[in-house]
């Protein structure tokens, strides 16, 4: 037994309380008062520096200074955002971050500047950040849903969704590893789908690489789920950064990849497989007659390509690239200029322009009209060094195309074969159930008898330029001034084909003619081409003119004696400001009414120059038209009153995206514009009616999320991915929607933008299934109210707008006569919905 009589033994020192330090606490002390203090000053960027000095040294105040620290950090931000020191801005959210990494606030907030400033890939990151540590966080969930597409974009979806396309990649992969490919590299890995093929295949080395940072983290996630974390070495950085032995050991006998896009070469695939057979794959095999002391070799799955096009006429295409209108409410658009979307394609790059965009055919409202055959522009072998290095040396090619209909040449549809080896290949035909789109080259024509075509690689872009017509055996230039065309013709041609070449010319878009034109964006010049909404405007502004100016001369002949403020002057302009998103023609179309000062929101130099012509064309003085952005810092700062004896007259609201939602902000926008209207002045458009509809449409849920409950070619991928499901679909054709309609259209909720007394933040609609089936979405659309009488569609044929779709998580089966509670709630400006019937519920979101 142990002695009792002995000492104990102290085998730890007592804990010694920590000194005081009197100058410490002194400087903690006085420096969280001056924060106080100069936060209450509104001296924001000094009130910042204290508390991070005050919340370094004594993390023991973080709990109680956290809600001023984080408003201190707001208005500091929005200080320096406001001269344009962004640098400095995050530096401040980057220090705020060190002493809150956890705090869901600061990282949404920080998420929606990194979003202001074009870096979206960054701010979903954040947002996303902010939504793991707090799910219920509602500003948090509407801003990831807003940018998650570019977060995880859509037709990852689709392609995981793709079982022919996975399969025949998969196998092909197969065939390479088991005839001995045994490294490996996926350049581009997505969600490590292709790399984890090589593995299962039996490839001893798999490496891969990814750019985003998004797509990096959940493929590293895939594959460890998967089992594969240590065989499987995943690189965050570019393949042209990758050198070996620094990030390989040793160079591939296999590079796998999907750097497509619609137009083939728009991912940089060129470059990619160029630089990785100089640097990272083992050489290509050699000819049978050449002898090579290198017995292995290297090869690219997919081996190559062949390039498709055709000449289509396309009203939907062309209204979205070119102006059709003559007349736009009221006004004569003869002075517009050479309007030109950002797409428009030439032999010679140009880095303001695209060369290409992108639609589904088979989905465009109003179908499309096949004016040639389907025509090989291009073919391409991957697995040839020599041929990839060349491409863009390539000589010109050009193609002669009979017309087989006649029609209005609006655009060039390009698609691709892709060859992923000798046996296997996919297609992504516009009749082709496929997850990519087609490449759309618009230009501008007339009819034809046959088109020539020039096709050219160009910084390994493809080029397809529509450059003359052939006509009864002439050849009219289409890349030539019209001045000299006609000149140079004129002993050769008679008048009748001068006159048309002439006309040809003046239609064409190429990069040869006059440098003066003005740029639109796609949606913008659809705006141009949407007579509808323009006359409604005229109409619904031409009233309320009209029934202020009646106003007045009733005040002016009857002013009240004991109110000399009440006494008017009819001859004072009414004022009306227009803070339309982007090109808009609103206000010109105030202006012409008569006595309007009218405001215009427009900001870029040339297209301010666009509308002073068209005021000079209509007789409208540049007098009764300001460009009031060139004198505001901010939005907020912009709407205020034009003077200060005067109030806004009318105040035209931008109040629908053109994917699809409301615009954030409206509500609070539309309560700023009401305090700055005259009496009886008015807000455009006064209420908004939200409609929508139950349809059952697999296509929806398949570009939604991954679906069904077997593994992706055996891998478990669905459940990391589709944490970036976003539960609405943007930018929809409902016209074209592969969908059965469950019921007829209700209307789901109203904003009033006039009157907030009327408004409400939820309302339940109960909807009657008309035919039995599975809801899984439920589509929704805009009746835009002018006035009481005046309304515009989003859902009309000329709308510039597109639709959007709640998805529900899980379908809903219905029978006939069934009916659906759908609840729809107003939250900051976005509108959520779930539906239930009788104890089910599912949820989706807007």
């Amino acid at each position: 037994m142990p002695n009792a009589s002995a000492r104990p033994k102290h085998s730890r020192r007592t804990r010694r309380r920590r000194r005081e330090d009197p100058a410490r606490n002194e400087l903690v002390s006085s420096s969280l008062e001056s924060a106080q203090q100069c936060l209450f000053n509104q001296d924001y960027g000094t009130a910042f520096v204290h508390y991070l000095l005050v919340l370094n040294l004594a993390p023991v105040f973080k709990d109680f200074a956290r809600e001023s620290f984080r408003f201190t950090l707001f208005k500091w931000a929005e200080e320096l955002d406001s001269v344009g020191r962004i640098q400095d801005l995050f530096s401040c959210y980057e220090q705020a971050l060190e002493l809150f990494p956890a705090d869901e606030v600061i990282l949404n907030s920080m998420g929606e500047h990194l979003f202001r400033m074009g870096f979206r890939d960054e701010a979903a990151g954040h947002f996303h950040k902010a939504l793991k540590l707090r799910p219920d966080y509602p500003e948090a969930r509407e801003n990831f849903y807003r940018v998650a597409n570019w977060l995880v974009e859509r037709w990852h979806f689709l392609m995981l969704n793709d079982r022919g396309r996975n399969q025949k990649y998969q196998q092909a992969i197969q065939k390479a590893v088991q005839s001995g490919c045994n490294t490996v590299l996926d350049i581009g890995t997505g969600t490590g789908i292709l790399g984890m093929c090589a593995k299962k295949a039996g490839a001893a080395e798999v490496y891969a690489c990814e750019l985003s940072k998004t797509m990096y983290e959940l493929a590293c996630e895939v594959v460890t789920a998967n089992g594969m974390e240590g065989s499987i070495k995943i690189l965050h950085m570019k393949s042209l950064e990758m050198e070996v032995p620094k990030d390989i050991p040793h160079r591939v006998s296999l590079v796998v990849t999907e750097t497509v896009d619609a137009g083939l070469f728009g991912e940089g695939i060129i470059e990619s497989l160029v630089h990785a057979w100089h640097h990272l794959l083992l050489p290509p095999q050699r000819g049978e007659n050449e002898f090579s002391e290198q017995s292995a070799t290297g090869r690219v799955i997919p081996a190559g390509a062949t390039v498709f096009g055709m000449a289509v006429e396309c009203v939907e295409i062309r209204r979205h690239h070119r102006l059709c209108v003559s007349e736009v409410g009221g006004l004569s658009m003869a002075a517009t200029g050479e309007l030109r979307s950002p797409v428009s394609c030439s032999s010679e790059p140009d880095d303001s322009m695209e060369p290409y965009t992108t639609e589904r055919l088979s989905r465009l409202p109003g179908g499309y009209k096949p004016l040639t055959e389907a025509f090989k522009a291009l073919n391409i072998d991957f697995n040839n060094l020599q041929e990839l290095e060349g491409l863009s040396s390539r000589e010109v090619q050009q193609i002669c195309l009979p017309i087989i209909q006649e029609g209005e040449l609006d655009a060039l549809a390009v698609w691709f074969q892709l060859h992923l080896d000798e046996e296997s290949s996919l297609s992504t035909g516009p009749q082709e159930d496929t997850c990519w789109e087609q490449a759309i080259y618009p230009v501008h024509t007339a009819k034809r008898d046959k088109l020539i075509i020039e096709i050219s690689c160009r910084d390994a872009y493809l080029r397809l330029c529509s450059v003359a017509v052939l006509r009864e055996g002439h050849e009219i230039r289409l890349d030539r001034h019209p001045d000299a065309q006609s000149s140079g013709n004129a002993s050769k041609n008679p008048n009748p084909e001068a006159e048309l070449c002439n006309a040809l010319a003046c239609l064409q878009t190429g990069q040869n003619q006059t440098k003066d034109f003005c740029m639109l964006e796609c949606s913008e010049m659809a705006l141009l081409n949407n007579l509808d909404y323009h006359q409604s405007f005229c109409s619904a502004l031409g009233k309320l003119v009209s029934r202020l100016k009646v106003k007045c001369q009733k005040q002016e002949q009857r002013p009240d004696l004991t109110d000399p403020a009440s006494s008017t002057n009819c001859t004072d302009p009414l004022y009306v400001l227009d803070v339309s998103e982007g090109f808009s023609l609103l206000s010109l179309i105030a202006a012409s009414q008569g006595n309007v000062k009218a405001y215009s929101s427009v900001e870029k130099d040339k297209q301010q120059e666009v509308l002073k012509r068209i005021a000079r064309s209509n007789n409208i003085s540049e007098q009764h038209l300001e460009f009031w952005l060139n004198h505001m810092e901010d939005e907020q700062g912009m709407l205020k009153r034009p003077s200060q004896e005067k109030l806004w007259s009318a105040i035209i609201l931008d109040c629908v995206e053109t994917c699809g939602l409301i615009r954030q902000k409206l509500m609070e926008k539309a309560s700023l514009a009401r305090c700055l209207l005259e009496e009886g002045g008015h807000i455009f458009p006064e209420r908004i009616v939200v409609h929508g509809m139950l349809v059952e449409s697999d296509i929806l849920l398949l570009e939604s999320a991954v679906q069904g409950q077997e593994p992706t070619l055996g891998f478990n991928i669905a459940p990391f991915i589709n944490q970036f499901t976003v539960p609405v679909h943007v930018f929809l054709d409902f016209s074209t929607l592969e969908c059965r309609h469950l019921s007829e259209p209700v209307e789901l909720f109203v904003l009033d933008l006039m009157d907030a007394n009327t408004n409400y933040t939820n309302r339940e609609v109960k909807v009657q299934a008309t035919s039995a089936g599975r809801i899984t979405a439920v589509p929704f659309w805009y009746h835009i109210y002018l006035d009481q009488e005046i309304s515009v569609s989003t859902l009309s044929q000329n709308s510039h707008w597109k639709q959007a779709a709640a998805v529900l998580q899980q379908p809903l089966e219905v029978r006939v006569g069934d009916w659906v509670h759908l609840a729809v709630r107003l939250h900051k400006s976005t509108i959520s919905i779930s539906a239930h019937k009788k104890s089910a519920k599912i949820d989706g979101f807007k």
